[in-house]
C-alpha cells in the first residue's frame, strides 16, 4: 500500500492525532506488519480527515476512527496471505550447516517486529501498558493470524480492547449473535495455535540475565552464551525459513554461518512487549551497520527465544526510526 501524505501537522485536526498509537497498536495485530500499520493509520487519517465535517454530532470520535481504521485493514487484508514466523511454515527445524540458509522468502511473508515506543500509550498507567504488551507478543500476533479478518477484528476489539459485543457489532455492521459466535470461534483457533499470550515482568535476575546476554554476544563467547538458553530454545531469523531447536544447535550455528557477527554491539530496543536489542554488525568500510533486531522471550531464568529480523536489504531499521549505522 502506498502512504498518501496529508499535508502539515497543522491542517490536521488534533483530535484526530492524539488516537494515532492507539490506531497504529490496532492496524499492527490486524496486520502482523508495523509498516503496514502505519500506512493504514496514515489512510485512516486522511479519510478521517476528509470526512470531518460530516462526522460532527454523528457517533464518539474514537468508535468512528476505529470503524475507518478496521475497514482500511479488511481491504488490506483481502487480498494477501497471511503472515508467519518460520516455527509456523514448517515442522522441524534446520541443522546448524550452511545450507540452513538456503530457503528464503520475501518479506510480506513473515511478521514484522514494532517497537514498543510505537504502540506503548506514554500516560498510561502500569496495568494498561502491561495489557497492550501482552497483546503484541510475537507468538500471540502471529496465532492471530490464522484468523479469518472479520474474526481478527472482532477478537482484537473484543479481547484486546474490551469493546462491549454491541459496540463491535455497531462498527462491524452486524448483530450481537453474529459478534458473540465470531468470539468462539476465534476463540477455539487461537487456542489451537497456541497463541494466547502469557507475559510476565521483568524482575533484576531477568535483568542480570539480558546483561550477561549483551555481554557475551559482543565478546562472542558462545559457551557463556549457550550457558544462557533454555535447553529446548529456539531461534529464527526472517527472512530466511530456517529455525533451530536447542542451546547446543544454536551455538553451533553462531561458531559456523552466524560467525561473521563476531565484533558486533547490541543496543536495547525493546519490542513487541519483549526485551530486544538492535545488532550492528562491523562493515568493511569500517564503523558497523545494521543487522538484526533480537526479540528475546524470557522463561524460568533463561533465554527461550530469540527471533533475530535480519535488516538485509529490507532497511528495517531505518523503517523503524533505529540508527542507520554506528561509527
Amino acid at each position: 500500500m502506498t502512504s498518501v501524505v496529508i499535508g502539515p501537522a497543522d491542517q490536521l485536526d488534533p483530535r484526530l492525532l492524539e488516537h494515532r498509537r492507539e490506531l497504529t497498536g490496532y492496524c499492527y495485530r490486524m496486520l502482523g506488519s508495523s509498516f503496514d500499520a502505519e500506512d493504514a493509520v496514515q489512510e485512516t487519517l486522511v479519510r478521517a480527515w476528509r470526512g470531518l465535517a460530516d462526522f460532527e454530532g454523528r457517533s464518539a470520535l474514537r468508535s468512528w476512527l476505529y470503524r475507518i481504521a478496521t475497514n482500511v485493514c479488511l481491504d488490506q487484508l483481502s487480498s494477501r496471505q497471511r503472515r508467519a514466523l518460520p516455527m509456523d511454515l514448517s515442522g522441524n527445524p534446520s541443522p546448524p550447516v550452511e545450507h540452513s540458509l538456503a530457503g528464503r522468502r520475501p518479506g510480506t511473508a513473515w511478521v514484522e517486529p514494532v517497537l514498543d515506543r510505537q504502540i506503548l500509550p506514554e500516560d498510561a498507567d502500569p496495568a494498561e501498558r502491561a495489557v497492550v504488551k501482552e497483546s503484541v507478543r510475537l507468538a500471540f500476533i502471529a496465532a492471530l493470524q490464522h484468523l479469518p479478518p472479520r474474526q481478527r477484528a472482532v477478537l482484537i476489539l473484543r479481547e484486546v480492547l474490551r469493546w462491549k459485543a454491541d459496540e463491535v457489532a455497531q462498527l462491524l455492521e452486524t448483530t450481537v449473535a453474529s459478534v458473540n459466535s465470531a468470539l468462539q470461534r476465534a476463540r477455539a483457533t487461537l487456542a489451537a495455535a497456541g497463541g494466547a499470550p502469557a507475559p510476565r515482568p521483568l524482575d533484576a535476575d531477568d535483568r542480570e540475565l539480558l546483561a550477561r546476554y549483551v555481554d557475551a554476544f559482543e565478546r562472542y563467547d558462545i559457551d557463556a552464551f549457550v550457558r544462557l538458553l533454555r535447553e529446548d530454545a529456539t531461534q529464527h531469523m526472517p527472512p530466511f525459513e530456517m529455525w533451530l531447536r536447542g542451546a547446543g544447535d544454536i551455538g553451533a550455528w553462531m561458531l559456523g554461518p552466524g560467525s561473521g557477527c563476531r565484533g558486533s554491539v547490541l543496543v536495547r530496543a525493546d519490542a513487541n512487549g519483549s526485551p530486544a536489542f538492535a545488532q550492528y554488525r562491523p562493515s568493511e568500510g569500517g564503523g558497523r551497520e545494521p543487522w538484526a533486531l533480537h526479540v528475546l522471550e524470557v522463561e524460568d531464568g533463561r533465554i527461550a527465544h530469540i527471533t533475530s529480523f535480519l535488516d538485509m536489504e529490507t532497511g528495517l531499521f531505518v523503517r523503524l526510526g533505529l540508527p542507520a549505522r554506528m561509527e
